[in-house]
């Protein structure tokens, strides 16, 4: 599924900045918190994907854990 987001580009005298905002589902979603840091990586000039500076682990990680450990532990 996909969200369509517009770039806003500001300008400020000699700087000019670029914005983009996303749905707050997404945000809500994701578990996005103010100030959380983000980072771009550029794929190519079509392609950008947004990822988290300090990575959460995810359902599956939690899952695979989990899994882990159960097979770790003896049975009694």
């Amino acid at each position: 599924m996909g969200y369509k987001a517009k770039i806003q580009r500001v300008d400020r005298g000699a700087t000019k900045s670029f914005y983009i905002n996303f749905p707050a589902a997404v945000a809500e979603a994701c578990v996005i918190e103010k100030g959380e840091e983000m980072e771009w990586i550029i794929e190519d000039k079509n392609t950008f994907v947004l990822q988290r500076v300090k990575l959460i682990p995810t359902r599956q990680n939690k899952l695979a854990q989990k899994k882990n450990i159960d097979q770790k532990t003896p049975k009694k």
